[in-house]
């Protein structure tokens, strides 16, 4: 069932992470980040056709910004016993298949995905450089099974406007996907 990210106050501030690479293991933090101009946090799954619809795309897009300053770090934190195909080493297999070269992290208590309030996969927080929320939202206009092409052009703008020290106008869009697979009894309230 497809659900809309929250969205999350505007300001509110970057929560802490410690997170396993899904491909190296090391551990990756938000301070490794700290001198970056941007931040984008993206919850992201390899089964979620929401994410598959979008994914090539968003390695295309978020290696071209990374080069203009952009850093990107990708989530999953679903539920691995349920879903299989969102365990570590799909998700390598998902980097090496969409072109991700950000680090791909797995949150398995999925204590960040909470802090995040992260709902659905793909769900994306942008911040600036002082780690303030500036842009939670879609990626574009695209979803599975419609005519609209796959630009990446909602979050193109807002990573722009960031970079270029301009607030990033509202009104955002929430994105659309498949909702965070909760372990049982972790769900959030």
């Amino acid at each position: 069932m497809a659900v809309d990210s929250h969205m999350v106050e505007l300001g509110t501030p970057a929560p802490d992470f410690a997170l396993p690479s899904v491909t190296t293991g090391e551990t990756v933090t938000l301070k490794d980040y700290a001198s970056a101009p941007a931040l984008l946090v993206a919850f992201l799954s390899n089964h979620c056709p929401y994410v598959r619809h979008i994914e090539s795309q968003l390695g295309s897009v978020t290696a071209n910004l990374s080069r203009l300053g952009l850093a990107v770090v990708g989530i999953s934190a679903n539920d691995v016993i349920n879903f299989p195909e969102d365990a570590p080493e799909r998700l390598v297999d998902q980097m090496m298949r969409a072109g991700f070269t950000f680090p791909y992290l797995y949150d398995a208590s999925q204590e960040v995905a909470r802090a995040y309030h992260a709902a659905c996969t793909p769900d994306f927080f942008l911040y600036d450089h002082e780690r303030k929320l500036v842009y939670r939202g879609q990626f574009d206009d695209s979803r599975p099974r419609s005519e609209v092409p796959v630009t990446g052009a909602s979050l193109t703008e807002a990573v722009e406007k960031v970079l270029d020290g301009e607030p990033v106008p509202e009104p955002h869009y929430p994105s659309i996907g498949c909702s965070i697979k909760w372990r049982a009894g972790n769900e959030p309230e």
